[in-house]
C-alpha cells in the first residue's frame, strides 16, 4: 500500500506573481450528487454508494490517471495529518473519514476530497497570485467530473451545498498573504475590519478557527450565491491586490526607519535556525517570518521562497514525524525540528 511521504507540493516552489507577499493561491468548488444525501446527514451505506459511484467514474477517466488515490481509513493519524498541514485536505476529511477518501495529482496542485462535507470538494493551490489559473485548472477537472455525475442543480439556486454559504457557485477562493509589516505597524485591524466589511474572511495559517501566527494571514470570499465564479475571483484579486500595496508601503516606511534593525533580526533568525539545538513549532514559525522579511527587503541574500515555504511545513508536528519516520512526543519535536531545519538549510545554502 502506497503511503503518504513528505514532498513538496507545488504551492511551494516559490514560484509565481507577487510571491514576496503571497504564499498561495487557493480555488475550490464544492459540489454534490443529485439524488443522495449530504455527506453531513448520508448514513454508512449512502457514503459508500457515493464513493463507489465516484471511485468507478475516475477510474474511467483517462485524464485522471496521474492522480493517486487513498482512503482516508487506510492512513495512519500521522499521514492524515501530514496531508493538513501540506493543506492538501481538511481537518475535517482527516478526522471524519466515514467512507472518505482523497485523490491527488502528482505534483499535489489538485487534490479531490469524496465525503468530506460535500460529495465531493475539488481544489487547485498554485505559488503566488494565481487566482484565475488556479479557477481555469479546478473548472478543467470540475468539467471533466460533471459529465460522467450528474451534480445537484437548481436553475434558481446554482449548485446545491451542505453549507447554506456555499450556494451558487459553490466557489471558495483563498489567498495566504504574509504582511509582517502591517502587523508590525498595527496597521492590521484596520485592514481586516475593512476587509470583513466587504464580506471577505481573514483566517490564520489553517482556515477556519486558526490563529495569525507568523505573520500570515489567510483571506477568502464569504458568499457564493449571487456571484459568477469571474465576479468572485475578480473580486477578492481586486482587494488582495490593495493590501499588497498598503503591505509593500509599510515595508518601505519600515525599511526607512529601522533597515539595520530588520537586518539584524533577519540575520539573528537565520542564526537560530542554523544553530539552536531545541526548537519549539510556533518559536520556527517565528523566526522564518522574520528571515522572509529580511529577504524580502534585499537585507539577506543567501535564501530563497522554496526554502522558506519548505520551512514552514516540514517544521510542523506530522510533517516532521514523517521526515523523522517515526512518532515523536512534543520534547522529541522539538530536538528534531533543529535538525531537520538544519538539513533542509544544508540543501539550498
Amino acid at each position: 500500500m502506497k503511503q503518504v511521504e513528505f514532498s513538496l507540493s507545488r504551492w511551494m516552489d516559490g514560484s509565481g506573481p507577487e510571491t514576496d507577499m503571497v504564499l498561495s493561491s487557493r480555488v475550490r468548488v464544492a459540489r454534490n450528487l443529485k439524488g443522495h444525501s449530504f455527506s453531513c446527514l448520508a448514513s454508512n451505506e449512502q457514503t459508500a454508494e457515493v464513493l463507489g459511484k465516484v471511485r468507478s467514474t475516475i477510474d474511467d477517466i483517462v485524464e485522471l490517471k496521474n492522480f493517486t488515490f487513498w482512503m482516508m481509513e487506510d492512513l495512519t493519524e500521522l499521514e492524515k495529518q501530514a496531508l493538513v498541514e501540506k493543506h492538501l485536505v481538511s481537518p475535517l476529511l482527516a478526522r471524519e473519514s466515514k467512507h472518505g477518501a482523497l485523490l491527488l495529482r502528482e505534483d499535489e496542485a489538485v487534490s479531490l476530497m469524496i465525503n468530506e462535507e460535500d460529495h465531493l470538494r475539488l481544489q487547485v493551490i498554485l505559488p503566488g497570485l494565481q487566482l484565475e489559473e488556479a479557477w481555469r485548472e479546478a473548472d478543467y477537472y470540475d468539467s471533466l467530473l460533471e459529465k460522467e455525475l450528474e451534480y445537484a442543480f437548481d436553475e434558481n439556486y446554482g449548485y446545491l451545498t451542505a453549507c447554506p454559504t456555499n450556494v451558487g457557485t459553490g466557489l471558495r477562493v483563498s489567498v495566504m498573504l504574509h504582511l509582517p509589516a502591517l502587523i508590525i505597524t498595527r496597521q492590521i485591524n484596520r485592514l481586516l475590519g475593512a476587509l470583513s466589511q466587504v464580506g471577505l474572511a481573514i483566517r490564520g495559517l489553517y482556515g477556519e478557527g486558526s490563529e495569525i501566527i507568523g505573520n500570515l494571514v489567510q483571506i477568502s470570499n464569504q458568499v457564493t450565491l449571487g456571484h459568477s465564479e469571474d465576479e468572485i475571483i475578480g473580486n477578492l484579486g481586486g482587494m488582495i491586490r490593495q493590501v499588497i500595496e498598503q503591505e509593500q508601503n509599510a515595508r518601505q516606511a519600515l525599511l526607512d526607519k529601522k533597515r539595520a534593525q530588520l537586518a539584524d533580526k533577519a540575520w539573528r533568525s537565520l542564526g537560530l535556525l542554523k544553530y539552536a539545538q531545541v526548537m519549539s513549532s510556533q518559536e520556527a514559525i517565528q523566526l522564518i517570518s522574520d528571515l522572509r522579511l529580511g529577504y524580502d527587503l534585499g537585507l539577506i541574500k543567501t535564501i530563497n521562497h522554496r526554502l522558506l515555504n519548505e520551512l514552514l511545513v516540514l517544521i510542523r508536528p506530522a510533517c516532521l514525524q514523517l521526515l523523522a519516520h517515526r512518532e515523536l512526543t512534543e520534547s522529541e519535536r522539538n530536538l528534531e525540528r533543529p535538525v531537520q531545519i538544519k538539513e533542509a538549510l544544508a540543501r539550498y545554502m
